[in-house]
């Protein structure tokens, strides 16, 4: 399981507030203690912290948000992960795709399957879910543990997400997946 960027920046209230970055919160710590029952814990989280040497399009993107960027609140993890992740490891990133982290790719190439939960839909995630497919793994992508920036972006991730189903991947609920996976 890959958890993406579950970071305060993403609640409510906040500059890069996403649809419900609670509620995908809260069902990704439920599918985390489901799979430490069933005793799977083979489970990494990933958090965006912008580039300290940007090149490209990542200097604008620095300039323009560097309120966020030099903020240490916003770019903390949920306080609600505090205890898992102590378990679990946390990579950090400075670009879309999860993927550039070399142990999330070599963890995930050993897996026979990615379970995806995370923020931001439209961006981080289809970023990572669109690497993992390009490496050859398949992917679960749960609509309910992921949030976007708005329910239109959600909409359209998803829609794009189903041209690749079910041959590169999946979509369900983490009810459903549970129920099929649990």
């Amino acid at each position: 399981m890959l958890v993406i960027d579950m970071q305060n920046v993403y609640t409510r209230g906040q500059k890069w507030a996403c649809l419900d970055t609670e509620g995908a919160a809260e069902r990704t710590l439920s599918i985390i203690h489901a799979m430490e029952q069933a005793g799977n814990d083979n489970i990494m989280f990933t958090r965006f912290l912008a580039s300290q040497h940007p090149e490209g399009v990542w200097e604008n993107y620095n300039r323009e948000n560097r309120e966020v960027n030099d903020s240490v609140w916003d770019n903390e993890m949920l306080p609600e992960f505090a205890q898992v992740l102590r378990k679990y490891p946390l990579y950090t990133k400075s670009v879309y795709s999860s993927l550039e982290i070399p142990e999330v790719l070599t963890a995930a190439k050993k897996a026979d399957r990615v379970v995806i939960t995370g923020v931001v839909a439209e961006c981080c995630v289809l970023s990572t879910v669109f690497a993992l497919i390009d490496a050859g793994i398949y992917v679960i992508y749960l609509t309910d543990g992921v949030s976007g920036l708005d329910r239109d972006k959600e909409a359209a991730t998803e829609l794009v997400l189903s041209g690749l189903s079910p041959l590169h991947l999946s979509m369900m609920t983490v009810e459903e997946y549970c129920s099929v996976h649990g």
